[in-house]
Order: C-alpha cells, then sequence, then structure tokens
C-alpha cells in the first residue's frame, strides 16, 4: 500500500464507510435474530439459520440484477447524463419485482424441502423435525420481506452510484433500532405480547425493513432537488428500447453470477451439513458474526466500482488504471485489520449461544479460519469490482461463479464423502481455493483488458 495515493484512498473511505456502517447494520438485524433465537436453543437458531441461507440467495439475485444497471448508472453519472441514469433506476425496477415474485414462489412451493436438504446424521442435542418446522415456519414469514428489501435496494445503489451514501445508512440505523425493540418484545413476549418465539423474529425483521424503505424513499423524495434522477420518476416506467437491450446482455451475467454464486454458497453449506447437524450449527454461529464484518472488503469492492466506472466513465483511463490497483492493495490492507477483530472474539462470540461445547469449539474454528482468508478476500473482491465497473461481465461470472460449482463445490463434496479428513481441513482447503481467482484475476488486471467507456456517444 502505498501512502502517495492518500487522496485516492480517502475518497474509497469516504464512499465505503457508509456503505460498511449501512451493511453493517443489515447484517447486525441477522445477528441480533441469531444470537437472541440462540438463548431458545440449537434448534431454533439452527432453523432459522437454514431459511436465512435461501433467503441469502434470492437477496443475492436482486444485487446481482440490480448490479448490471448499476454499471451505467455509475458511468452515466460520471458523465453526466441525467436522463440515462433515469433509465437505469426504472429498469432495476424491473429487475427488482422480478425477482421478488420468482423468489415468493419458489419458497412458496420448494421452501420445506429445500430446508430438509441441510438435515443430514444424527445429533444427541438436535432434533431434525423440530429444526425443520422452525426453518419452515420463519420462512414463511421472511418471504414478505422480499419487496420492502428489494426496493430499498433499488433506491440505495441509485443513490450509491451519485455518491449519496448517508440516507441508506441512516435508514439502517433506525431498522436495527426497530428490529432490536420488536425482537426483544414478540421472541420472548414482553409487555403484554405473546411470546413467539423464532416467528417474532421473522415479524420484528419484516416490520424493520418497512421502516428502513419508508424512510429511504420518503427522504429521497423530499430531496428531489438534489437527486435530479428522482423527479418525475415514476410519470412513466419504460425503458429505451436499444439501452434496456444493452444493460441486459451486460447485466445478464451479473444476475447469472450472483445467484449461482449464492446458490453455490448454500450448497457448500449443504456439502458441509453431510458431515452432521452439528457441522450446520457451527458453521450458523460461525457466518453470523464473519458476514458483520466482512463488510469491510464488500463496501470497499462496491466503492472500488463506483470511483473506478465514474472514471471510465469520464474517459479518464489513466486515473482508472493507477486507482484500480492502488485500491486492490488497500482493500486488502482493511480486511486484514477486520481480520485480527475477528480472531479476537472466535473464542468469546459463541459463548452466547445456548448449544453443546462441541458446536461452539467448532464455531470457534470455523471463525478463526475464515479470519485468515479475510485479506485474500478483500483483494479478490477488489479484483472482482473492477473487471465488472469496466463491462467484463461474463469474465466475472466465470471468475465467480463458475469457478464456485466447477471447482469449490465438487472439491468440498469429493472431500466430505470420499475421505475420513475432520470438517475444519476441509473448510480451510475450500477456503484456499480462492487463491487461483487472485493470481488468474490479477493477471487480466495488469493487462488492461477492462478499460472501456460504456457510455460514450
Amino acid at each position: 500500500m502505498n501512502i502517495k495515493n492518500r487522496e485516492i484512498y480517502k475518497k474509497a473511505l469516504t464512499l465505503a464507510i457508509p456503505m460498511m456502517v449501512q451493511n453493517g447494520i443489515t447484517n447486525m438485524v441477522g445477528l441480533v435474530d441469531n444470537v437472541m433465537v440462540g438463548s431458545l436453543g440449537t434448534e431454533s437458531v439452527t432453523g432459522v439459520a437454514i431459511a436465512n441461507q435461501l433467503i441469502f440467495v434470492n437477496n443475492l439475485a436482486i444485487f446481482g440484477g440490480l448490479s448490471g444497471p448499476g454499471i451505467y448508472g455509475a458511468q452515466f453519472y460520471g458523465s453526466g447524463d441525467t436522463k440515462g441514469f433515469r433509465s437505469t433506476f426504472r429498469f432495476k425496477l424491473w429487475i427488482a419485482l422480478f425477482c421478488v415474485v420468482l423468489g415468493c414462489l419458489m419458497f412458496s412451493l420448494f421452501g420445506g424441502n429445500l430446508i430438509e436438504l441441510y438435515l443430514h446424521g444424527e445429533s444427541k442435542t438436535l432434533d431434525a423435525q423440530a429444526t425443520l418446522n422452525y426453518g419452515r415456519n420463519y420462512l414463511h414469514i421472511m418471504m414478505l420481506n422480499l419487496f420492502p428489501f428489494a426496493l430499498t435496494q433499488v433506491y440505495a445503489t441509485s443513490l450509491r452510484e451519485t455518491g449519496e451514501t448517508v440516507k441508506p445508512m441512516v435508514a439502517g440505523m433506525i431498522s436495527v433500532l426497530v428490529d432490536v425493540g420488536l425482537n426483544y418484545i414478540l421472541i420472548f413476549g414482553k409487555l403484554g405480547m405473546p411470546r413467539l418465539g423464532t416467528e417474532g423474529a421473522a415479524i420484528a425483521t419484516v416490520a424493520a425493513r418497512v421502516v428502513e424503505c419508508s424512510v429511504v424513499i420518503i427522504w429521497s423524495h423530499i430531496q428531489g432537488k438534489k437527486h435530479h434522477f428522482l423527479q418525475g420518476i415514476y410519470k412513466s416506467l419504460k425503458v429505451p428500447k436499444a439501452l434496456c437491450i444493452t444493460m441486459a446482455k451486460k447485466g445478464f451475467p451479473i444476475f447469472c453470477n450472483e445467484f449461482l454464486w449464492a446458490g453455490g454458497v448454500a450448497v457448500l453449506t449443504q456439502c458441509y451439513s453431510l458431515r452432521g447437524l452439528n457441522v450446520v450449527a457451527g458453521i450458523n454461529i460461525s457466518n453470523t458474526i464473519c458476514n458483520l464484518l466482512n463488510i469491510s472488503f464488500v463496501s470497499l469492492g462496491s466503492a472500488v466500482g463506483v470511483i473506478v466506472g465514474q472514471y471510465l466513465g469520464a474517459s479518464q483511463f489513466d486515473k482508472a488504471k493507477q486507482g484500480s490497483k492502488s485500491l486492490m492493495h488497500f482493500t486488502a490492507f482493511v480486511s486484514s485489520l477486520f481480520a485480527v477483530a475477528l480472531i479476537a472474539v472466535a473464542f468469546v462470540f459463541p459463548k452466547f449461544y445456548d448449544t453443546s461445547m462441541q458446536v461452539r469449539n467448532m464455531a470457534s474454528w470455523f471463525i478463526v479460519i475464515s479470519a485468515l482468508f479475510f485479506p485474500v478476500q478483500g483483494y479478490l473482491n477488489a479484483i472482482y469490482f473492477t473487471l465488472r465497473c469496466g463491462g467484463k461481465t461474463f469474465v466475472t461470472f466465470l471468475f465467480d461463479s463458475v469457478f464456485s460449482w466447477v471447482c469449490s463445490v465438487p472439491v468440498a463434496l469429493v472431500l466430505c464423502i470420499f475421505t475420513e479428513l475432520p470438517i475444519l481441513p476441509i473448510y480451510a482447503v475450500v477456503q484456499a481455493l480462492d487463491l487461483i481467482k487472485i493470481a488468474i484475476g490479477y493477471g487480466m488486471i495488469r493487462k488492461g483488458v477492462w478499460i472501456a467507456n460504456l457510455v460514450e456517444k
């Protein structure tokens, strides 16, 4: 990391810190649910965790669907084209609606069957049927969460592409307060309310998302003069056909990538579950805290996409090339700091859960292994967003999700089924496979194949 590049580091942090706070608050909602539900017993927390894994796939599909138009949004904003930016917003609305409808259909028809895929093996401390019931009831209520989450993402991503990250952050802070309060009241039956357990956690999360969505939308439209693209945004939802086709071509690989990548993560967990229900419980506890702190590289990766995308839209290719290189090293450095913090709490955090000592110990080591690969993930995210902001969406599709399904999932499956290796070394080996992607991605960055102005007329 070169200290001479502190201006671009400052710009990245200016964008990333509000995103870190927002994403951290978003993940905090899940953590609060998880810890409070964890006090109800291992079956409750495991059922909720499996349901949230399925919700995660849908959320990533929404994120991926919006990311394609987002590439053009950043470049339209960099070139000063408000009309083009407005079209990207409308295109995002249609994508969000499609993902919500598809998600509701899948969870309504196959939710229970999907949860059962994770319930393998015997455990003296876990009841598989009880876990299934908790997960299924939680998932059915959480379907109401899909629409407000999707609409919030439409607004938040569009604001972010203009450099505005404070509004989504404040809305997220308000939502987490609502979630914590309602979780306490509904899960444990306080203030005269019935004790609803896992169902109360789901209701609280839905209410918090509705509040967050309302704050973002109302606040954004009140300041319509500042956000010119929102003026008359709903007078028509039409998107110019040529632009729609162009964005769809560039965006479809990203949508497929995020959906398949999230699916790959879900299938990886399912592979690990072949080693027993205790493994699922341990990974759930680990993911809860790791997902909270991986906001470092996720948010900085998004900042890389915005900064470099704006340089490309303004045809400042030298700045884009130098900036991407500097930000890759910076992201890895910041991720290392978060890794240290994660290791520091690895053997403390699992104690908040009412579960067996075996599950707690397993969770602690899952946390340590994940933390050791945080710098790798940080560097990898910066590479990914650099390639993507230049329009190399099919390359990132191969680079990310195809790699997961062709390499990570088969390796995990083979090691879990055909070897006697303990689960912790298997987990570490699968994590280490990402070093292959760094080697390939860095070579592509150096060649400059990603440098392109997509909105130049």
